[in-house]
């Protein structure tokens, strides 16, 4: 496993350095989900492909960007399921982005995750890791070099409120959620990354980060294997909560195609539950 996270670090070096030189233009492919992608978006992708394809202990790589799995080595022992830049369309206006890593034993499965990572690519590069046996692991390069910050732990209740999704498409309830929210002070963070906004949540103590199944996007839009899971692995392991708009543990999900999206919830315990009775589901 070990020899997994150091090849997550340095390919988030190689990443970082693309981001900061590369045409941030459109390629002239789509995705599988049928969105154009950006050059970025397929450069990112090959860099993470090179730096796993011979490492052993893994079984096979499956891309947001791409269409299925891509087999590596029999004997492998796990599979890495990675968007290789969430945000990538911030790139061009300089706001972080980031690049998020879910490790897999077995089939592609919430509970068979068993370590999850993700990069946030701004004026610095920050690194979390979060394995079974710990609290997620906070890391910061310096001069291409991580090194070990902290533990990071979620607090009962938090200040910061990212509400996702178009907010003419949320239903009546997830609307005065929010809204009830702010009227306890929250405060407004959301970037339209995903990455940055889970991390800031994550370092400021608490908080909620939703993106509700919406009227014109009703099994929502942040794809399971690659987003979901992984940050759900990540808010749990710090302490906190990550459900879908049925009160499930979004660990329990069991992806039927390696593109199925969910309803996403990732928060501290006050936000959460306070969810789940706006959403009239049971605790």
């Amino acid at each position: 496993m070990q020899t997994i996270f150091d090849t997550i670090k340095k390919v988030a070096i190689k990443i970082d350095h693309t981001i900061k030189t590369e045409d941030l233009g459109y390629s002239d492919s789509s995705n599988t989900s049928g969105e154009e992608q950006l050059k970025l978006d397929v450069k990112c992708d090959f860099l993470i492909e090179e730096a796993f394809k011979d490492i052993s202990i893994v079984k096979a790589l499956v891309s947001e960007e791409k269409e299925g799995v891509m087999e590596l080595h029999e004997g492998g022992k796990y599979t890495i399921c990675y968007d290789p830049l969430d945000g990538s369309s911030l790139a061009d206006v300089n706001l972080s982005v980031g690049t998020i890593f879910g490790i897999y034993e077995g089939e592609l499965k919430g509970e068979n995750l068993v370590a999850s990572a993700y990069v946030v690519y701004g004026p610095r590069i920050e690194l979390m890791i979060a394995t079974k046996e710990s609290k997620p692991m906070h890391y910061r390069a310096q001069e291409g070099l991580f090194d070990f910050i902290d533990e990071v732990s979620l607090d009962e209740k938090g200040k910061l409120n990212a509400p996702g999704g178009t907010q003419q498409h949320w239903c009546d309830y997830h609307k005065t959620f929010v809204d009830d929210l702010f009227a306890e002070g929250y405060r407004l963070r959301y970037s339209g990354g995903m990455v940055p906004d889970l991390h800031q949540i994550l370092l400021k103590g608490g908080g909620i980060f939703s993106y509700p199944g919406t009227s014109d996007k009703p099994d929502g839009k942040l794809r399971q294997l690659f987003e979901v899971i992984p940050f759900a692995f990540m808010y749990e392991q710090a302490g906190g909560q990550a459900i879908n708009d049925k009160g499930m543990r979004l660990m329990e999900l069991v992806p039927a195609h390696p593109h199925d999206t969910s309803p996403c919830f990732f928060g501290s315990n006050y936000e959460i539950n306070a969810l789940k009775e706006a959403y009239g589901v049971q605790n």
